[in-house]
């Protein structure tokens, strides 16, 4: 991986996504990433995380992947349901920092039934088949190559397995975009400067979430990826979306992947 700016230079992301640029970003963030988030979102964060956890329905014996895990709070709440859970992320620094706080070092032993891995949305390290469910939350718009993503995420999935995404989105109200679009360009800046070490990277998601597609357009991307079932339910009045897919059960795995190697 290509060497990341000084831990004392803040580094920020642009809309091209160079993955060092991006994974540098985050891990200059991590330490205090958790409640910057619950700042800016004004709490919204964790009725997020609720929703997005009874949609996954962890149970004990399934194997879940939680990609762009961050430093683990979505994944504690899944291993918290009794299910093996791998905390993947992109970011180094993040995954340290989850280490740190869930890990088997942490506390009184970390959380047994969660481990930490350093992984590619687009390369994923894992082999076909292995998840009973994937899900990836306010990760995939910064991944460079979404599309092929979610193509990885479909390999590593059984037969019959499901998909969860939780990403920003557009809110279908004029009136009440308009208002959020005031909210992100005025006032989430000003607050990132108080709260967070590397404002410079809240710009960066402000541009990454005016930028990203609507509801319709992940969903056709999701289905043009090989899953079925696709739908998705708005939360916060379309803030953000939640989605949901199924991997066919008679999925030619093979296959995909030799596409997805192909594309990478």
């Amino acid at each position: 991986m290509a060497s990341h700016p000084s831990d004392h230079e803040p580094n920020r992301a642009d809309l091209h996504k160079d993955p060092s640029r991006v994974s540098g970003m985050f891990d200059q963030v991590a330490a205090g990433y958790d409640r910057t988030n619950t700042v800016l979102s004004m709490g919204n964060d964790r009725f997020w995380r609720a929703a997005t956890t009874r949609a996954v329905d962890p149970r004990r014996g399934q194997r879940i992947l939680d990609l762009a895990a961050g430093t683990g709070a979505s994944s504690v709440a899944l291993a918290g349901r009794g299910a093996e859970v791998v905390a993947a992320d992109f970011s180094p620094g993040m995954i340290a920092e989850g280490e740190r706080r869930h890990g088997r070092s942490a506390p009184g032993g970390g959380i047994r039934n969660l481990s930490f891995v350093q992984a590619d949305a687009t390369a994923l390290p894992f082999g076909d088949d292995e998840f009973d469910t994937v899900t990836m939350s306010f990760g995939l718009r910064n991944v460079n190559e979404p599309k092929q993503a979610l193509r990885e995420l479909l390999r590593v999935t059984k037969p019959g397995g499901r998909l969860v995404i939780c990403e920003f989105s557009q809110p279908p109200s004029k009136v009440f975009n308009g208002l959020y679009r005031f909210y992100n360009d005025r006032v989430l800046p000003v607050v990132a400067k108080s709260v967070s070490s590397n404002a410079e990277a809240y710009d960066y998601l402000n541009e990454s979430i005016r930028d990203w597609p609507d509801q319709r357009t992940l969903a056709a991307w999701i289905r043009e990826a090989g899953w079925t079932d696709v739908a998705h339910r708005n939360l916060s009045l379309g803030i953000v979306a939640l989605h949901r897919a199924t991997k066919p059960r008679d999925a030619a795995t093979k296959a995909a992947d030799g596409a997805g190697k192909a594309l990478a």
